[in-house]
């Protein structure tokens, strides 16, 4: 019963507080088929070679920060549920941002819950990309590594 009323308490608590990462659903520890996971250090190599670096967030959080160099290509709105079996149908990203199929590109959110970048890049990976990066750890990670953000 006190089990049934701690999770009572955590959810009530959670609508009381309108965000709840706890709770909130977690994108996949590995890649969908057809992108590569990876890291901090893995973006700023790519990078350094010319890769594009997409924010998948909101033009407003774009705006309050971001890794340098990125660009922002939201994925919004988002309305499909945020589980590995998402419907794609029901959400926008933007993908003519996008001409050429053998550019490295590299896809972050905010890590975590945060499924935008989880998405969009399973959107370019299905849409014909060849070289589509996941950075799952995202902004939050490279703000808290001190790297360049704009």
């Amino acid at each position: 019963m006190k089990a049934l009323n701690d999770l009572l308490f955590s959810v009530a608590a959670c609508g009381l507080l309108a965000t709840c990462p706890a709770l909130a659903q977690e994108t996949p520890a590995g890649a969908p088929a057809g992108v590569k996971l990876v890291e901090a250090k893995d973006v700023q190599a790519l990078q350094a070679k010319g890769a594009v670096v997409v924010d998948t967030r909101r033009a407003s959080e774009y705006a309050e920060g971001t890794i340098k160099g990125a660009i922002n290509v939201p994925y919004d709105p988002e309305k499909s549920a945020k589980d590995a079996a998402f419907d794609p149908a029901q959400d926008k990203f933007d993908l003519s941002k996008f001409s050429d199929k053998n550019q490295e590109i590299v896809t972050f959110c905010n890590a975590g819950s945060c499924w935008k970048s989880y998405k969009s890049a399973v959107m370019l990976s299905k849409a014909g990309y060849k070289n589509v990066n996941w950075y799952r750890n995202g902004y939050p990670d490279w703000k808290a590594r001190k790297l360049p953000t704009e």
